[in-house]
């Protein structure tokens, strides 16, 4: 039986928003770094996207329990 959002599998939906958001985290960080180790000359909209995708990575890692782990399914 569906639930009110549908047949969603919950935990599945949980732990790939969380590698999503680790992912995402670490390339930005890797990304940086190497372009501080090896100094090379870069844009500055690379170097914010980046740092986006580092913060971005962050909020989604951190959000994605709570949303798809504990409130969405309280509510059904």
């Amino acid at each position: 039986m569906a639930g009110r959002y549908g047949n969603l599998d919950y935990p599945k939906i949980t732990k790939r928003g969380v590698l999503f958001g680790l992912g995402l985290f670490l390339i930005g960080v890797v990304g940086e770094a190497y372009i501080h180790v090896t100094g090379a000359q870069v844009p500055g909209w690379e170097e914010r996207l980046l740092l986006n995708m580092e913060f971005l990575g962050t909020a989604i890692a951190l959000v994605t329990p709570f949303v798809f782990g504990i409130f969405l399914p309280l509510t059904e």
